[in-house]
């Protein structure tokens, strides 16, 4: 289905390169696939790697496309869609895929004459490996087609892809895995540090607790997988080391602290678009 369809990016970072170098490996033609980037070093490498075409406006990458995804920055969203939506309103309405932390398919929409198809998507950085985990959810105006359009766009670098039937929890899951990662590289920081204090050179500190956590996450989603706790269990010997590690982090009311982190996230999504709406 994606190598008959024409999509255009605004916007040219990391997540749309990790979205764009996905569709290629997947044998979308280069030619299907339009990018308006600003920064001209982003533009020229992202036509240099994937030989994309790069379009002069963001209005002329979106003119007759079939989907158009929004890799811009929440604080940015409501200049960006006015600037296209006459665009949008003379080429058919494509699905817009809006991958922006917080904004709501509502506030999206908000600034167009006519109610546009809205995909909200919620990706990772895991994207960029092609590992990534994706939360969706689909405005009432988004037909069954359009909703297998933005499925297939971003299982190209998903394996993972969940489309949730209330827009509310948009905000849960960019507080999961939209800024998961995070949290995962701040505990792979923290282990290794207390690696060297502990008397580790610091290339071997930092491979164990980078080797670890990637073996830990791939027994997570092999085939047939126990779930965390079981698999936490499983290591947790009576009386030994593991167990005086789980002990510790309980007694410091561990799960509170990710609880009030998470939280936090969500609701900084929610003020996002907000701020957002104000604009519209």
């Amino acid at each position: 289905m994606l190598k008959e369809k024409t999509i255009a990016f605004i916007g040219g970072g990391n997540m749309a390169t990790a979205i764009i170098g996905g569709l290629v490996a997947s044998g979308v033609p280069a030619s299907a696939l339009r990018v308006s980037e600003p920064v001209a070093v982003l533009a020229e490498k992202l036509a240099s790697k994937y030989a994309v075409h790069i379009a002069p406006s963001n209005a002329e990458a979106v003119a007759g496309v079939d989907a158009v995804l929004l890799a811009v920055k929440p604080q940015v969203m409501h200049d960006v869609v006015t600037e296209i939506a006459p665009a949008l309103e003379a080429h058919g309405r494509p699905v817009i895929i809006s991958i922006a932390a917080g904004i709501t398919t509502a506030t999206t929409a908000a600034t167009t004459v006519t109610a546009p198809p809205v995909v909200r998507v919620m990706p990772n950085t895991p994207c960029m490996v092609r590992q990534g985990a994706v939360g969706m959810f689909a405005s009432a105006e988004v037909a069954a087609a359009g909703r297998d359009l933005a499925c297939a766009i971003m299982a190209s670098t998903a394996p993972r892809t969940y489309w949730l039937t209330e827009e509310a929890l948009m905000d849960a899951v960019t507080a999961v895995s939209g800024s998961g990662p995070a949290y995962f590289f701040l505990f792979v920081e923290a282990m290794t540090e207390v690696g060297i204090a502990l008397g580790l050179p610091e290339d071997v500190a930092a491979g164990l607790a980078s080797q670890t956590c990637r073996g830990a996450g791939e027994m997570l989603v092999a085939p047939g997988a126990d779930n965390a706790a079981t698999l936490r269990k499983n290591v947790t010997s009576p009386n030994g080391t593991t167990q005086a590690a789980i002990e510790t982090f309980e007694k410091l009311d561990f799960r509170a602290i990710v609880a009030k982190a998470l939280t936090a996230a969500r609701d900084r999504g929610v003020e996002l678009d907000q701020e957002s709406a104000k604009k519209a």
